[in-house]
């Protein structure tokens, strides 16, 4: 290849890197938004939050479209190729957090209609902790750090943890008192939200892994 058009090639993946940035920051943007529009009983911003969605799959459809462009045109090999195609898998799981905040946002509508069950505390740690770990995966797979990728599997942990402890709190109330049944089920389901965020997370984490080292531990644990 030509120094041109390895130049030209070196831009390309370079525009991939930054417009898959861009759309962890909009995501990222998404979960706060999600959770504020909760905790502060915003419903206006919930509900400019499921429409920030759209940004997101546009970007998913852009992204797409220039890896495909990259693979057809400059035909990639070796860690080029891992990088580009793992960027089509990356962007669905973007995507995937993109529709999760979403739900969040509806979720959050609907309990602001209703009287506060108990204070968000919980909820917003778990929103923390999965936006910080989407950051991380792709900080790390644009830098090709795999330490900073299993650091983010191993997080996942944290979120799960936390996910077990408000779903066992919300049975009790919802056992103590039927009136909370219908909020309980609310919080729950933006519990298992935040929950899926940080699997989408590790998903890209796990990714980050593969491209670096060419080794695949989906299945076998981030100590694998």
């Amino acid at each position: 290849m030509s120094r041109h058009l390895m130049t030209q090639f070196d831009t390309d993946l370079q525009e991939i890197r930054t417009m898959l940035l861009e759309m962890g920051g909009k995501v990222e943007k998404m979960i706060t938004d999600a959770m504020k529009s909760l905790v502060e009983r915003d419903s206006l911003l919930a509900m400019t939050t499921i429409d920030y969605d759209h940004e997101i799959n546009r970007l998913e459809v852009e992204i797409d479209e220039r890896c495909l462009e990259v693979l057809a045109l400059r035909q990639p090999t070796a860690r080029d190729l891992r990088f580009v195609t793992l960027a089509l898998k990356i962007v669905t799981d973007l995507e995937r957090i993109g529709d999760q905040c979403r739900n969040i946002a509806k979720r959050a509508q609907e309990l602001n209609e209703l009287p506060p069950l108990k204070p968000y505390i919980d909820l917003p740690r778990m929103a923390s902790i999965a936006a910080n770990m989407v950051t991380e995966a792709l900080d790390a797979f644009v830098r090709g750090d795999d330490q900073l990728a299993y650091a983010v599997c191993r997080r996942d942990d944290e979120v799960d943890l936390l996910n077990e402890q408000i779903q066992r709190e919300l049975l009790t109330y919802m056992i103590e008192d039927s009136a909370s049944i219908t909020r309980g089920i609310k919080i729950t389901a933006i519990a298992k939200c935040l929950e899926r965020v940080a699997d989408h997370a590790t998903n890209v984490a796990e990714m980050v892994i593969f491209m670096v080292k060419g080794k695949d531990i989906r299945h076998l644990g981030c100590d694998a």
